[in-house]
């Protein structure tokens, strides 16, 4: 019997560390008795082998063996890019 692996779809936050990224994944439930939208927004630490992920990419994430103390997850594929603009200090004059 083989288990499926779970995938979530999130957006990266972090990528300051080295073939790691954070992603934060957001689901939303309906609380069973006040009927009020409840948003959790949780964060992952994701293995990045190329370092591809920027800060604002939509990526998809699938689990895996722990690879580090607190890594479980790894990027399947990078959904969308971010559109980030590096402004220079000399273009702000």
């Amino acid at each position: 019997m083989e288990k499926k692996r779970k995938s979530r779809v999130g957006r990266v936050v972090s990528d300051k560390m080295d073939k790691t990224v954070v992603v934060t994944v957001e689901s939303i439930t309906h609380h069973p008795v006040y009927k009020k939208t409840i948003r959790k927004v949780v964060k992952h630490k994701a293995h990045d082998e190329k370092n591809e992920c920027k800060i604002g990419d939509m990526v998809k994430i699938i689990e895996t063996r722990p690879l580090s103390k607190e890594k479980r997850w790894r990027i399947a594929e990078i959904i969308t890019k971010s559109e980030i603009v590096e402004i220079q200090p000399k273009d702000i004059i």
